[in-house]
């Protein structure tokens, strides 16, 4: 199971970043096409196949490597069946009675099948729900979960941020409980939609579609629904409430404000949390951080109060619906002339940090030497490297040279060589190093310190109009901080935390060299292969 999380994240992260340039070549054709609309954050045609992309990568990797028992096969069938209805959707566009019906027949084929329910009463221990109320009311939150997430995908990132961070949640408080199988398909889940991610932060250059979120939040449901099994976990059913967070608070007060105003709750408006957000002033970027800080907490809310009693969990669960579901009860007011910088104010702004063009340059160049050293030099540090992760790095070594030969898709194929051959040398360095474990300040943790300092001081002075940070790289970052203070998380013998935080350095190295310098994709490239071929020959003739 130890190496079975590492290969079945990895492997979901490879195949969804593989699918989506395919895919979007084909959305045109397809017609897989999102047109801008009157309640459209966007305002250009932008395809709609992450979805697709993403689930696909979760089936591949839950059947490649999770075992195949009745509650996998019912959830892989219940996957598939909302996968498609969701592709239908956004084929041509269905009418809501069909997609309940679609979303139904997936939430009954894992509750039929797979025997999944809401079967523990809150408030009163050691008291289960009659089959009669706990069937129809499972069906119903799993339904209402799916239409959540859904809802929730209005800007670019925010749906598919906020499932990261509750799956995130989910897969650590499933693994302090020993679920290895509910954390293997979080892990699964999470490196399809990371993944994707990539693409879909702002601005977005691919969208999930219907076919992604409806899939997000099935799974989301389910996913929740069986980390509070009273039959698996000593977790009480109201943690839930906190793992779904804001989308389904977000949901609530929507229908909530269009019943109270007389209309349908199925016809879409522009009230939205995230609506309101950029109706005060907010920028794109700004709105989506804000709902992912307030969801963050909320499912941090989760962890911290696991083992409280239900009164206090649902104590703290109001206090956050009724500080989110105010802002429903406010009127927006459209963002004043005075909020918005003007040009005078932004040349003051670049003017006031001198520094940025002494110090950049230096720091960036600094960087581009920095990071080919520590990938060769990463090399040697394994003891051993097994022969099957050869294997890996020989088919990307093929594909980054072939790639860059035949001079297309020489970007994303030289990322994923970076990717997983720099996070095959993390993994292995761990699990066999070649210098004794006691000793924290190996070479490889000292380079490892002096990397994180030039990509902070790279961020820091390139400048926005060189790089620009989105939502998701402050979530990542958020996590990288966080994760050394969790109690500690292996997988084998390896800590999840300081491998996390070692990997979040290099990707952030990388991004910043392939978008700061025009050229680095070729240079990366040859990085990619040397790294590549040194695994290669570590694995099979050392």
């Amino acid at each position: 199971m130890d190496t079975t999380l590492f290969f079945s994240f990895m492997g979901s992260l490879i195949i969804c970043m593989a699918l989506i340039p395919a895919l979007s070549a084909s959305a045109w054709r397809l017609q897989f096409v999102d047109v801008p609309r009157e309640r459209h954050a966007h305002d250009a045609p932008i395809a709609k196949v992450g979805g697709i992309a993403f689930a696909v990568a979760t089936f591949a990797a839950v059947l490649l490597w999770a075992p195949k028992d009745q509650l996998i096969l019912s959830s892989l069938l219940g996957g598939a069946v909302i996968v498609l209805f969701g592709i239908w959707d956004d084929r041509i566009g269905l009418s809501p009675r069909i997609k309940f019906l679609g979303q139904t027949l997936a939430a009954a084929i894992i509750i039929g099948l797979a025997g999944v329910r809401l079967n523990s009463v809150p408030f009163v221990d050691d008291v289960l729900f009659p089959a009669w109320v706990a069937i129809p009311l499972t069906l119903l939150v799993i339904v209402g979960v799916t239409n959540a997430v859904n809802l929730a995908d209005g800007l670019d990132g925010l749906a598919g941020g906020l499932s990261l961070i509750s799956f995130a949640g989910i897969a650590y408080l499933a693994y302090q409980a020993n679920e290895s199988l509910l954390v293997l398909l979080m892990m699964s889940v999470l490196g399809g939609l990371l993944g994707f991610l990539r693409f879909n932060t702002y601005p977005a250059k691919i969208f999930m579609g219907d076919a992604g979120s409806q899939f997000l939040g099935h799974y989301l449901a389910v996913a929740a629904i069986l980390l509070t099994d009273s039959a698996r976990t000593m977790y009480s059913p109201l943690l839930v409430l906190f793992i779904w967070g804001v989308p389904l608070l977000d949901t609530i007060g929507v229908m909530g404000q269009r019943l109270l105003e007389g209309r349908s709750p199925f016809i879409g408006d522009r009230n939205h949390i995230h609506h309101k957000l950029l109706a005060k002033g907010l920028t794109h970027g700004q709105a989506v951080g804000v709902i992912y800080l307030a969801h963050a907490v909320m499912v941090s809310c989760a962890y911290l109060l696991r083992w409280q009693s239900d009164v206090v969990l649902i104590t703290v669960y109001l206090l956050w619906a009724a500080a989110i579901l105010s802002m429903f009860l406010r009127k927006a007011h459209p963002a004043s002339s005075e909020g918005t910088p003007t040009e005078a104010a932004r040349s003051l702004h670049a003017n006031s940090h001198p520094s940025r063009v002494s110090i950049g340059p230096y720091a960036f160049k600094a960087l581009q030497l920095a990071v080919p050293l520590y990938l060769i030099a990463s090399v040697a540090m394994p003891k051993e490297i097994p022969w099957d992760a050869g294997m890996i790095a020989a088919g990307l070594l093929v594909a980054v040279v072939g790639s860059m030969v035949a001079g297309r898709g020489t970007a994303w194929v030289v990322r994923a060589g970076l990717y997983v051959g720099s996070t095959c040398l993390m993994y292995y360095s761990e699990v066999s190093p070649r210098l004794s474990g006691a000793d924290l300040m190996t070479p490889l943790n000292i380079g490892f310190i002096l990397l994180a300092g030039l990509v902070v001081l790279t961020i820091r002075f390139a400048g926005t109009d060189r790089f620009q940070t989105t939502p998701l790289d402050y979530l990542i970052v958020l996590l990288a901080v966080v994760m050394p203070f969790l109690p500690e998380m292996t997988v084998g013998t390896v800590p999840v935390s300081l491998l996390a935080a070692k990997l979040i350095v290099l990707f952030f190295s990388f991004e910043l060299l392939l978008h700061i310098y025009s050229s680095a994709a070729t240079r990366l490239g040859w990085v990619s292969a040397c790294m590549l071929g040194g695994l290669v020959l570590r694995a099979w003739w050392s």
